[in-house]
């Protein structure tokens, strides 16, 4: 199973799953989202694969949002998105088959395998 986790090492909740994942003996793939944006095509994926609408995956107390509304299409906040990735809430994990977002940590756990 491939993991990847969409990390910002500066956020305490992005930290914490990747201790999680670790702890398990699980190395994902991290990819520094905010150095690497991901495309309006991967975010789609991502959406596509979390089964939920892209306003749950926007972080709505930043800067950037101000000017956006929930109401907004998808496409909307998908661009608003990849041209402004601190608007993406964090952690992300995304499988070969679903994504999580780990608010709270544990929402990760019905991604990986077993212990």
């Amino acid at each position: 199973m491939t993991l990847t986790l969409w990390h910002n090492p500066r956020c305490t909740k992005s930290r914490a799953a990747l201790a999680l994942l670790q702890d398990r003996g699980l190395h994902p793939r991290v990819r520094l989202y905010l150095d690497d944006p991901p495309s309006v095509a991967e975010l789609a994926g991502a959406l596509s694969l979390l089964g939920r609408p892209a306003r749950d995956l926007l972080r709505w107390s930043e800067p950037e949002a101000k000017s956006l509304s929930p109401d907004a299409p998808d496409a909307e906040l998908i661009a608003a998105m990849a041209a402004h990735p601190r608007l993406i809430e964090r952690p992300l994990l995304i499988s070969d088959r679903a994504a999580a977002i780990g608010r709270p940590t544990e929402a990760l756990l019905p991604l990986l395998p077993a212990p």
